[in-house]
């Protein structure tokens, strides 16, 4: 099998960032260890402009370092998922509850395609391309998100939040396998099945400017979850294994959180999944409906 291609940007920004390393792997930690979000973004964009003037070295000068935390805001406070309070749009401040935590969902994307490419060595080229693609696009979505979030006088890091996506970026540190699995393939695809009743909402309180970004977002998300699919397909040719059959023990093995759903057929099929995945992801929410 050939390695995945990685289709050429087609928007370019001009940015005068801070200064970057010339080495990739460098670049992407320093990109991951980020704080502030603007920081963070700007840091992103000029990183992704550099890589593609062909400015970064695929020579590693030091190995990759476990990270139990990257770079988030300090006044973020992140709970278990259980203790995020729950709020609703007609709340007064269910709008901005929702958009902060999608905002953390994609802060958490930054971090996460940065961590696949400082992480994982001796790759293809096009991986590296690929995720700093999906690291760029993460960003704009973040931005898109957090100035909505100003507008209603708001900020990200007011809110609490919960950090189930970086918990699994440490579980699957050791291996990219494990990793393209269970990040996008696992993760991230839940996105794509929660994201159509949140827009359903989203458009009976006639919030038209949240609906427009949130329908990029899933566009988005399709091609972010298919280059997982793509690279998770690599790798298990590369290894003689059945892809089908390690993305589920991968899940029983790693995965203790809930899996049931309804899932975005279209939107999965679009991303990589084949027809028994989706069945037997059925058959697994199914099961795990029943027991809840």
């Amino acid at each position: 099998m050939a390695s995945p291609t990685h289709p050429t940007p087609t928007h370019q920004h001009i940015l005068v960032g801070p200064p970057l390393s010339n080495n990739l792997f460098d670049t992407a930690y320093q990109c991951l260890m980020a704080a502030e979000f603007a920081e963070k973004i700007l840091l992103t964009q000029t990183a992704a402009q550099t890589w593609r003037a062909g400015q970064l070295s695929l020579t590693a000068t030091t190995p990759p370092q476990p990270i139990l935390t990257p770079g988030q805001p300090a006044r973020l406070r992140l709970v278990s998922a259980s203790e995020v309070p729950r709020r609703t749009l007609t709340t007064p401040l269910g709008p901005a509850a929702l958009l902060h935590a999608l905002a953390h969902i994609e802060f958490n994307a930054i971090n996460l395609a940065w961590d696949a490419v400082y992480r994982f060595r001796e790759l293809p080229l096009e991986f590296y391309a690929d995720w700093i693609q999906v690291a760029e696009e993460e960003a704009t979505h973040f931005m898109l998100l957090q100035t909505q979030l100003a507008k209603l006088g708001h900020t990200y890091g007011e809110f609490t939040a919960h950090n189930g996506l970086w918990e699994m970026a440490i579980d699957t540190a050791h291996e990219v396998l494990v990793r393209m699995a269970l990040v996008p393939r696992l993760l991230e695809a839940r996105g794509l099945d929660a994201t159509p009743p949140i827009l359903a909402k989203l458009k009976s309180q006639q919030l038209t400017a949240l609906v427009d970004i949130l329908e990029l977002i899933l566009r988005d998300e399709i091609g972010h979850v298919a280059i997982g699919s793509r690279w998770f397909a690599y790798l298990c040719e590369q290894r003689g294994l059945p892809p089908t059959d390690t993305f589920f023990q991968l899940i029983q093995q790693y995965f203790r959180g809930r899996l049931y759903s309804q899932l975005n057929k279209p939107a999965r099929l679009a991303a990589g999944f084949s027809p028994e995945e989706l069945e037997r992801l059925e058959e697994m929410f199914e099961l795990t409906a029943k027991s809840s």
